[in-house]
């Protein structure tokens, strides 16, 4: 049985959540770098967690990591972008894409208070051409150094935080942003983790 403490907190971080922002990660791999964002997601408010694997290989969390931060999350898993884009699209999210090539907008020139899926590619290749393609905008993190790109989590981190600094300054965290339904449900599966 919950204490009424972890009630009062699982009410107080769910009420937080940020149904209308979520994380793509296409054919990512790297445990380490899986696990990292997890927990990066957790800590910035986000709930969902999409995952393309055309493998259909199982998302790789480190427990040790992540911190056990993928009880707080759902994950829905996809075998192609073109499923995974096109049913958030379907769902009213804009897709932004990360990217390392050219035309790009830097990454703070977007509005993240919008309904928005951010997707992310694998910490070798990046994203698929299909998901350049298919995004409604391509964004990029500006690097001044030898390096071309950032690692994955530290990647998916600034972007979340750049979108927390955007809901903050419109007031996104005053009030519930899940649904009564999606909150009750979410409450029950928390309190029972």
């Amino acid at each position: 049985m919950p204490t009424k403490e972890r009630i009062q907190k699982v009410k107080r971080v769910l009420s937080l959540r940020q149904p209308d922002l979520r994380i793509v990660l296409e054919e990512v791999t790297n445990t380490h770098n899986a696990s990292a964002v997890v927990r990066t997601c957790d800590a910035a408010g986000v709930l969902y967690l999409d995952i393309i694997s055309s493998t259909g290989e199982p998302f790789p969390v480190n427990e040790a990591i992540s911190t056990r931060a993928e009880k707080w999350l759902h994950f829905s898993n996809y075998r192609s972008t073109e499923e995974c884009l096109n049913y958030l699209k379907q769902k009213g999210f804009k897709i932004a894409a990360t990217c390392l090539g050219e035309k790009f907008i830097p990454y703070t020139a977007i509005d993240y208070t919008q309904p928005l899926a951010v997707v992310f590619g694998n910490e070798s290749e990046g994203i698929s051409e299909e998901a350049r393609n298919m995004a409604d905008y391509v964004i990029k993190i500006p690097m001044f150094g030898m390096a071309q790109s950032l690692n994955l989590s530290v990647s998916v981190g600034i972007i979340l935080y750049e979108a927390m600094k955007q809901r903050m300054a419109k007031d996104f965290h005053k009030e519930k942003r899940l649904s009564p339904k999606e909150f009750k449900s979410f409450m029950k599966t928390w309190l029972n983790s």
